[in-house]
């Protein structure tokens, strides 16, 4: 159990994603901290089984439904947040993932193999997941932007990973997705600077989600090939969990703890990006 943050209590928070297993989690605890909370999830459904479970626990939350790709679409979720809670303090840019089209069968290019290689793979599909995690995080940023610079001492947190810094196999899209990430949030760290509005990342290392628990697990609960090389090379020895990002989380989003921090993006990684492998 975290300490409370009395400087969050009474602000309000909008997070894309926020029905996923690590944005969900990030929901839960700015709710315990006393924040209005706002889900935005393209199925309202998901997004409201969260903003349920922040009720019954005695927080304030809501869940929209919103298109993190269409600015008509997330305008229209602004003006609910408004309606609601009348501000936004905290933006957290957690919506964005990965498409079967945009992602080889393989590791390494194996001239013989009948598996879907680089040269196969789809630009539609690399377009979306470019988009669903770089332009999503651009265009939720530019709509929520503005409510945001009308508070004292705004806060954007994008959501980066590991493969930003050290490109996954199979990934290309999603990797140069989040590398770019890691770069648009210095440069609007430093845009809005003299502002008072900080902007932060988080990079989780290797977590186990919805989106990737078949890739890790196999049907038996036991460690794929790919998770025994990631575990290989992470010191700590096991994957994360939803909980360990949100003492980072709850640092940087209080003035009082981080105030003099932007442009930053956090590895919270198990120390798998300070490993060499030897």
């Amino acid at each position: 159990m975290y300490p409370i943050h009395k400087y969050l209590n009474g602000k309000t928070a909008v997070i894309t994603g926020g029905s996923g297993v690590l944005c969900s989690q990030m929901a839960r605890e700015l709710a315990r901290q006393g924040m209005n909370v706002a889900i935005l999830n393209r199925t309202e459904e998901k997004g409201a089984f969260i903003a349920g479970e922040i009720i019954n626990a005695g927080g304030k939350a809501i869940a929209i439904a919103a298109d993190v790709l269409d600015r008509i679409s997330l305008e229209r979720a602004k003006e609910k947040v408004i309606n609601r809670f009348g501000r936004v303090d905290i933006l957290i840019n957690g919506a964005g993932g990965n498409h079967p089209d945009a992602i080889t069968a393989v590791e390494s290019y194996e001239e013989e193999s009948t598996e879907q290689s680089f040269f196969d793979l789809d630009e539609h599909g690399v377009s979306k997941v470019f988009a669903s995690n770089f332009m999503g995080t651009f265009l939720t940023s530019q709509v929520f932007g503005k409510e945001l610079l009308k508070q004292e001492a705004p806060v954007i947190i994008n959501v980066s990973s590991m493969s930003a810094y050290s490109p996954m196999t199979k990934v290309p899209a999603y990797s140069a997705a989040k590398s770019a990430i890691n770069n648009f949030t210095m440069w609007m760290a430093v845009h809005f600077a003299e502002t008072g509005m900080r902007v932060n990342a988080i990079a989780p290392g290797f977590f186990l989600t919805s989106q990737n628990r078949g890739l890790l697990l196999n049907e038996d609960g036991s460690y794929t090939d790919r998770s025994t090389k990631i575990i290989t090379n992470t010191p700590m020895k096991r994957f994360g969990e939803p909980n360990d990002l949100v003492g980072t989380l709850l640092w940087l989003v209080d003035r009082e703890y981080s105030g003099f921090v932007t442009g930053i993006t956090v590895p919270v990684d198990g120390g798998f990006m300070a490993y060499s492998g030897v």
